[in-house]
């Protein structure tokens, strides 16, 4: 199973708005969300399920994409990696997952998921972290297939 974790892009600080939710992405956060869904555009099987944030910032950066999407409630900011891996059905789906959510929550299942810790990995707003899960030798194995930052496109 391919779990693409991206985190939406740079937006508006919270002393800029009401609530959280509602904070929308920066001009510089529109560029950096087109440049990533250009790149995953590219690299993503048509089958993949993208599952996305309520929040406006996520929802702005998958917009971006121009695929199909799904809001989903469970990765709301502060999403809890459980609730996270139970939604994107690791390790078990059969097509991609692709996951437009928020820190901390990406960087902890990053983390979980390659050394077993849910440790603080930062991931950078607007980059994305590929994780590939495949059966070797009867046991699960996670690989760390890409890390892309916008600046880098």
């Amino acid at each position: 199973m391919d779990l693409i974790l991206w985190r939406h892009a740079e937006a508006l600080e919270m002393r800029e708005v009401q609530d959280d939710l509602d904070r929308a992405l920066t001009p510089k956060g529109e560029r950096q969300a087109q440049r990533m869904a250009a790149w995953l555009n590219r690299q993503l099987p048509a089958s993949t399920r993208v599952l996305v944030s309520p929040a406006r910032r996520a929802q702005q950066t998958a917009a971006a994409l121009d695929r199909k999407f799904k809001t989903v409630p469970a990765l709301a900011p502060d999403a809890d990696v459980a609730a996270l891996l139970h939604t994107v059905r690791w390790p078990d789906a059969r097509e991609p997952v692709l996951v437009v959510g928020h820190q901390p929550t990406l960087g902890l299942a990053a983390a979980y998921l390659l050394s077993g810790q849910p440790q603080a990995w930062a991931v950078r707003k607007g980059g994305v972290w590929w994780l590939r899960g495949r059966e070797r030798e009867g046991a699960l194995q996670v690989v760390l297939h890409a890390v892309v930052g916008p600046e880098f496109l």
